[in-house]
């Protein structure tokens, strides 16, 4: 394991975030689509969503994508910047299948200041230990998503198996050509 669990878990989930704002049309539109996304990564908490939380989560793509293109010193910048724009202070928790890891900011807090937070903190355990190139953009032409490369040896060029395997098809082809 390259980071602690709840640091993967939110960086992968971050990835999926800033991906929905790709899709045709948009997965994160109504308040059932933002629950069924905001379940599916286990955040806590979550409440009575609403339209405001929508907007709001929305909102959180185009500054969380920003760090796929961020040097170290840029993103650590961005990092503080919303750490103390979300009043974060940091404290250990242990909640439903999740043994201890922090949160930074009250549970009762709005969805997207708690995944602001949440992904800041992710981001100061990527920073510190070097590995904003783990950060990627899919190699596959025509795709614009991105993802965390968590493999052991750093090789991951593809957001999914669907976009390498295209990839690896296309290649193919122009060989036999």
């Amino acid at each position: 394991m390259l980071f602690a669990h709840d640091t993967e878990v939110t960086l992968a989930a971050m990835a999926a975030l800033v991906n929905t704002a790709e899709a045709e049309p948009d997965e994160l539109s109504t308040v059932a689509e933002l629950l069924s996304f905001a379940r599916s990564w286990q955040w806590s908490a979550l409440g009575r969503l609403t339209a405001a939380d929508v907007n709001e989560v929305r909102a959180l793509r185009p500054v969380a994508r920003r760090f796929w293109q961020l040097s170290d010193d840029d993103a650590a910048e961005q990092v503080n910047r919303l750490l103390a724009d979300s009043h974060a202070l940091p404290r250990l928790v242990k909640h439903d299948d999740w043994d201890y890891h922090l949160h930074a900011v009250p549970d009762q807090s709005p969805l997207a200041r708690r995944m602001t937070v949440e992904f800041a903190m992710a981001m100061v355990d990527v920073i510190r230990t070097q590995q904003l190139d783990r950060l990627r953009e899919c190699a596959a032409d025509g795709c614009q998503d991105v993802y965390v490369d968590l493999s052991k040896n750093s090789s991951r060029r593809f957001c999914s198996s669907t976009c390498g395997n295209r990839a690896n098809v296309a290649a193919y082809r122009a060989r036999r050509r």
